[in-house]
C-alpha cells in the first residue's frame, strides 16, 4: 500500500453494513487504503437488497469475501471499525478503534436500506479524509 494504511471492518453477524462500508472504502480510496472485512464466521452470501442498493452506486458486492476475525487481522490494521459488536474483540495498542452505530439493513426493503447506505458512504468519506491526511 502506498500509504501503509489498513482498515478492518468487523461485525458479529452478516447484515450488510460492513460489506457496504468495505465496498465504499475500496471504491472511493482508489487503492490508497487496504480494505479488509471480517466476521465470525463469514457468511456465504450478502443480503440481495444490500447488493442492489450498492449496485445503484456502481459498486458490486457479489464477489466480496470476508475473513474470519482473528487477533492477527486486528493487529495488522491501523483502524478497526466495529458495527453492532462494540467491545467483542481484544484491543491492541496503537490502533484506532471506532464503533459505528448504524441501523440494521438486514431484511429491509430498498427504501429503508438507501439511507443506511448513504450514512455509511458519508462516514467512509470522512474516514478517508482523516486517514490520508499527512501526519505530523
Amino acid at each position: 500500500m502506498a500509504n501503509n494504511r489498513s482498515v478492518l471492518f468487523v461485525c458479529t453477524y452478516n447484515d450488510g453494513r460492513f460489506q457496504m462500508a468495505a465496498g465504499y472504502l475500496n471504491h472511493l480510496a482508489g487503492g490508497l487504503i487496504e480494505v479488509r472485512s471480517a466476521e465470525p464466521p463469514p457468511a456465504d452470501s450478502i443480503d440481495p437488497v444490500v447488493v442492489e442498493a450498492m449496485l445503484e452506486e456502481g459498486i458490486d458486492l457479489i464477489f466480496r469475501k470476508s475473513e474470519i476475525v482473528t487477533a492477527d487481522a486486528l493487529k495488522v490494521s491501523n483502524v478497526v471499525i466495529t458495527m453492532a459488536c462494540g467491545d467483542a474483540y481484544p484491543l491492541f495498542p496503537g490502533k484506532r478503534y471506532l464503533d459505528w452505530k448504524l441501523d440494521d439493513p438486514a431484511g429491509q426493503g430498498l427504501d429503508a436500506v438507501r439511507p443506511i447506505r448513504n450514512e455509511i458512504r458519508w462516514r467512509v468519506e470522512n474516514l478517508i479524509i482523516a486517514e490520508l491526511q499527512p501526519s505530523g
